[in-house]
Order: structure tokens, then C-alpha cells, then sequence
């Protein structure tokens, strides 16, 4: 099973070489890149170039960016709207798939196989004119994406408009056999358990978001460090069609050395390092 970590784990900081290091140290075999501005600044090109340098120069495959969730550089706390791909507001639902559009031109420079999507906010409820919207602006990103060589992965997160069966129904009903799913086991555990949600989605699942948490908040703790039941979940993921990455996505810890962090997380999940 390909071991890999998203740059999450380092988001609060400005992503730079030496973190990039610091993963692979710790035992990743493929990096996901966190389009976060204060972090992975996708807009800026001398910063795409430095980490595109980084990537030519380690044998480490670009697996997949996280789609920006803000446009801003403070992760919306200057009172910019979030990208949300299922806004009814149309100018609103334009300027957020123009923002994702910048994130995508990173393949341009560093080529990817996948960016993960969201499909509307936290605690969103559904409504069948915001599940339009998505169909409409998948549409359009996927027209974007894929000259890029990218495909597009929809993620469950803790929302009405991106449970399991909402994901399978987009893909379905929007046609788009390269659309894909990224399963978070974090957000599944909030959601319901684990297994029945990952059976569900299995044969849509590309890639894959792996954290812990206590069902009452999603903070992207290590594994085992939450009351996820990992045991089944890795049955799970080893039993996958499509053979998609172990991808951590946790969050970073005050006073744990990085590579450390990283490495403990691969062994609970029983991964040689």
C-alpha cells in the first residue's frame, strides 16, 4: 500500500523544502500539496517553481492538491467568502470555481494526478438546487481539468450535501466516469461508522484522507489518538478496487518533530517505515 501525507500537517507554516524533507523522513512515498495561501501559495509562481524544484529533484510523485477551501491568505478571517462550489449565488459559485481554476494551473508547472474537492461548507444542508449547482460546476472544472491531466475527486465531508450516497448520486447522475471519490475515514467517523460509509463509495475511492478523531470534532488527530477502529477501516482500504494511497491528513502538533509524527502515524496503521 503506497504511503502518503498531505501537507496539511504543516499548515500553519509556509510550505518550503526542508518540511517537504521532513515527510519523507518520516516514511511518505507520495505527498498531497494543501492549497492553503499562508501555506502552498498556488497563486504565487516563484513559490509553485521552488516546490516544483523540490519534486524534479526527489523521486516522490505529486499524488494529488487539496482544492483551496479560501482565496485569502488567512483562511477566511479577513471575511472573504469560502470556495464553495455549491453556492447559489452564481457570481459567488463563478468566482469560486475561478479560484480553483488558479489552483489547478499548479499542473502547468508540477504535474498531479487528482485535486480533492469539497462539495459545499461544513454542516451544509442539502438542497436540490445547491446539488444542481455542483453537477453544473463539476461540469465545468472537469472541462478545465482535464487537458491538465487531472481528475477531479469529490470528498465526504461532515455535510448534507456530501454524505456517501450524495457522492455516488453526483457521479451518476453528472456521467462523469473520471470523477472520482477521496475517503476521508475522519469525516466517515463523524458521519456515521466507518465501513458501511467506505462500502458505499468503494469502487469510486481514488485516494484516500486518514486521521482520528472523537466523533465530536474534526481535528484531525493521529491515528489512535481518537475512537476510530482502525483495524476494520484498514481491512477496508486493503480490500479497495481501485488500490488508492493511504493518505494521512493530520494535523500538525506543537512540540512533535515532523518527520516523528508522520512516522508514528504509519506505524499504528501497521506500515513499515
Amino acid at each position: 500500500m503506497l504511503r502518503a501525507i498531505s501537507t496539511y500537517v504543516g499548515v500553519k507554516d509556509r510550505l518550503h523544502p526542508a518540511m517537504l524533507d521532513s515527510l519523507v523522513t518520516g516514511g511518505a512515498q507520495a505527498i498531497e500539496l494543501f492549497c492553503a495561501r499562508q501555506h502552498f501559495d498556488y497563486r504565487e509562481k516563484s513559490h509553485v517553481k521552488e516546490v516544483a524544484q523540490w519534486f524534479k529533484s526527489n523521486p516522490i510523485p505529486l499524488n494529488s492538491i487539496h482544492s483551496p477551501m479560501y482565496s485569502d491568505t488567512d483562511w477566511g478571517n479577513d471575511g472573504s467568502h469560502s470556495v464553495n462550489i455549491a453556492d447559489l449565488n452564481k457570481r459567488q459559485r463563478i468566482e469560486s470555481m475561478d479560484e480553483i481554476k488558479r489552483a489547478l494551473e499548479v499542473a502547468e508547472t508540477l504535474p498531479f494526478k487528482y485535486m480533492i474537492q469539497h462539495l459545499g461548507d461544513a454542516g451544509e444542508a442539502f438542497d436540490p438546487h445547491k446539488f444542481e449547482a455542483i453537477i453544473t460546476s463539476l461540469e465545468h472544472l472537469r472541462a478545465f481539468a482535464k487537458p491538465l491531466g487531472v481528475s477531479i475527486l469529490i470528498e465526504n465531508i461532515p455535510n448534507d450535501l456530501s454524505t456517501p450516497d450524495r457522492l455516488v448520486e453526483v457521479i451518476k447522475t453528472s456521467h462523469f466516469p473520471d470523477v472520482g471519490v477521496c475517503f476521508d475515514f475522519g469525516h466517515a467517523h463523524i458521519h456515521s461508522n466507518v465501513v458501511p460509509d467506505w462500502e458505499i463509495v468503494k469502487d469510486h475511492v481514488r485516494s484516500t484522507h486518514v486521521h482520528d478523531n472523537s466523533r465530536d470534532k474534526d481535528d484531525h488527530r493521529l491515528p489512535g489518538d481518537g475512537t476510530l477502529e482502525w483495524k476494520s477501516a484498514m481491512e477496508a482500504l486493503k480490500n479497495a478496487p481501485l488500490a488508492p494511497p493511504l493518505l494521512l491528513e493530520i494535523a500538525g502538533q506543537d512540540g512533535i518533530e515532523l518527520s516523528s509524527a508522520v512516522r508514528t502515524s504509519f506505524k499504528k496503521l501497521g506500515q513499515d517505515v
